[in-house]
């Protein structure tokens, strides 16, 4: 049976952004740096993808490279397509002009980066930054700030006193909440979340999460959603891409990932999840540590780390299998993963 599509014509689990073969190199005084490797995946419209891994996995250089906003001297090579609403022809993201990324960011994909404090001037009222958003991208200034108005309800917050207010006279969830809020503005598409809850409080981070499906459905979203905390964006995004070192382990739909993981690295991060339910000899740290972006290894690299690891895996990067419905995974040995990597699912429940 056919699926549903809508106005434009095109199935709603097709791509609102393709990446494809997707790597981002610095070329260092001796030799060259990889800091994301050969990346190929799909944020499909109407979802929230959960791009999880370690600290330095190349979770935010993936979303810089969506937007084209790698800094010098970091070299992005690959393809990004962009797939407008309209239904027109796809947008090259990595061969726009310095005039149409202006345009793009913000307008059609926008981004939250980790930290509010640190995103906002903090000599600029909260106003200030809707105001000069506005103005940068010629939109209706009065129009706009009613809609920052409704965002800010929508995101619970009273809107006299955030616009009214410094970054610093906010506390934390307030403060994040506003500039995703700020991020919504100029009505994107797409919105790309870099660790937006990660320096906040449990009880904030679950609340600002609690929100994030509602504003999705109100407004339209497809959301990249970036943490190193898989449980955390487990039961929030429909699929999940895990990333270590620089490149993809593993692909599919939340629950199955967490269920039925393939491969050995998700499963050692599922078990290494504190919990304070879980008796604490169910956990244990991943042993060793990530390569150097400058000494990545050959063939998969996670082998060093990896109790399945066999001189093939040393020597040749593995392809993708196809393990389970709409799941893949990089591993030779996936079909001994469970055994060689076994966790409780208590560890996971709170």
């Amino acid at each position: 049976m056919p699926r549903d599509r809508d106005q434009t014509g095109r199935d709603p689990s097709d791509p609102i952004v393709e990446v494809r073969n997707v790597s981002v190199t610095y070329d260092l005084e001796h030799r060259e740096a990889m800091v994301l490797d050969d990346v190929s995946i799909d944020l499909r419209r109407g979802e929230i993808l959960g791009v999880v891994g370690e600290s330095g996995s190349g979770k935010s250089m993936l979303a810089n490279a969506m937007m084209d906003a790698v800094e010098e001297p970091g070299i992005t090579t690959g393809d990004v397509r962009y797939y407008p609403e309209s239904g027109g022809d796809p947008v090259n993201v990595l061969d726009l002009s310095d005039k149409e990324l202006k345009e793009l960011r913000w307008e059609e994909i926008s981004m939250v980066f980790q930290g509010a404090l640190s995103s906002f001037n903090p000599t600029m009222s909260i106003r200030g930054h809707f105001k000069e958003t506005l103005e940068a991208h010629d939109y209706d200034v009065d129009e706009g700030m009613e809609r920052a108005r409704q965002i800010l309800t929508d995101l619970y917050l009273d809107p006299d006193r955030v616009l009214d207010s410094y970054s610093h006279e906010l506390s934390g969830g307030m403060s994040q909440r506003a500039l995703i809020a700020l991020s919504l503005i100029l009505e994107p598409n797409v919105l790309l979340m870099d660790e937006p809850t990660a320096a906040l409080d449990l009880l904030m981070q679950r609340s600002i999460l609690s929100l994030l499906d509602d504003i999705k459905q109100k407004y339209d979203l497809s959301i990249l959603f970036i943490t190193h905390d898989l449980p955390l964006v487990a039961g929030l995004a429909d699929r999940l891409a895990i990333l270590y070192a620089f490149e993809l382990a593993e692909v599919g739909p939340s629950e199955q990932i967490v269920r039925e993981s393939q491969h050995p690295y998700t499963r050692a991060l599922l078990k290494a999840v504190p919990n304070l339910d879980a008796p604490i000899e169910t956990m244990k740290p991943i042993e060793g540590t990530a390569p150097n972006p400058a000494h990545a290894p050959d063939g998969c690299h996670y082998a060093p780390r990896c109790p399945l690891a066999t001189e093939e895996c040393h020597e040749e990067k593995p392809p993708w299998f196809d393990v389970a419905d709409d799941q893949r995974t990089a591993c030779f040995h996936h079909d001994d993963a469970e055994d060689a990597v076994p966790f409780e699912m208590e560890v996971l429940q709170s």
